[in-house]
């Protein structure tokens, strides 16, 4: 089966790992700006990195024929730096038109902090002034459920937001529902540590169904697996569901929610043209 990670921080993996994801069936990721496992100092390490994102990571991806996106922002952890955060905001346009950019991304809270609320606004009014789709970083373990609401409420309270456009992702069992019910997209983390466990995907997946639910790895600088997706295809298969059910979350969801940025131009394996072979 052909699946979309639609979240994975493959800067921090290995080009073995694009190779071992191709052979897994994946056909498509989206990888958002995240933190680099240290506080950057300046905007021009930014402006490199997202020279990284734009440029060498999509060509690194398609080695393997995977289509690569990416999402530009300052993240979370690095937003209590109010003046460097406005600066990168103020550069991030400069890549909005690069191809792959799907939007803003990842931005949310970490510590629920006023430094990383006021920056979290700040890029919503990005957002919304380039027309840009949103992806949202929840915090994790304790803070989850309190950053979540705090998001949530910011979100709701700006009513140029278009929430059909809104994924807001790391969804844990005490969170789903909110983020469900208030009409956005949510994404269920795989992680081993801090977030989820295809055992637990598929126990919300059964609980609330799979209209604008995605599945994601992460794949970061901590512990995590890149091929965490068809773990979670093996459970559901496991528990008996039909293949249209697994293809609708783990495919036809990220192509859905996707296919309302402009930056996102994917043609799917089944259509792609054959080449010829030649003697």
């Amino acid at each position: 089966m052909y699946y979309f990670d639609p979240h994975i921080h493959m800067v921090s993996r290995t080009t073995d790992d694009y190779e071992t994801l191709a052979k897994m069936g994946c056909v498509g990721l989206s990888e958002p700006a995240f933190w680099a496992g240290f506080d950057r100092g300046s905007v021009e390490s930014f402006r490199d990195y997202f020279r990284q994102l734009t440029d060498f990571e999509p060509k690194r991806a398609a080695q393997y024929g995977i289509a690569h996106y990416t999402w530009l922002c300052i993240n979370a952890k690095e937003a209590e730096n109010v003046s460097l955060s406005r600066e990168v905001i103020a550069m991030i346009p400069e890549f909005l038109d690069s191809p792959h950019v799907l939007g803003i991304g990842e931005i949310g809270l970490n510590k629920n902090t006023r430094n990383e609320s006021i920056i979290f606004l700040e890029h919503l009014n990005l957002a919304v002034e380039y027309n840009q789709q949103i992806l949202i970083h929840t915090p994790h373990l304790e803070d989850k459920y309190q950053g979540t609401r705090m998001i949530l409420d910011m979100l709701c309270d700006d009513s140029r937001i278009d929430r059909s456009r809104v994924l807001v992702d790391h969804v844990e069992e005490h969170t789903v529902r909110h983020v469900l019910d208030e009409g956005f997209w949510a994404g269920m983390t795989l992680y081993p540590v801090s977030k989820c466990t295809p055992q637990r995907a598929a126990d919300m997946i059964e609980m609330y169904g799979p209209e604008r639910l995605l599945a994601n790895s992460a794949g970061d600088w901590g512990p995590s697996k890149p091929t965490a997706v068809p773990d979670l295809i093996l459970e559901l298969r496991r528990r008996g569901h039909p293949e249209s059910l697994i293809r609708k979350v783990v495919y036809d969801n990220p192509l859905a929610f996707f296919s309302q940025s402009q930056g996102f131009q994917f043609t799917p394996p089944d259509a792609r043209a054959e080449t010829p072979l030649t003697s």
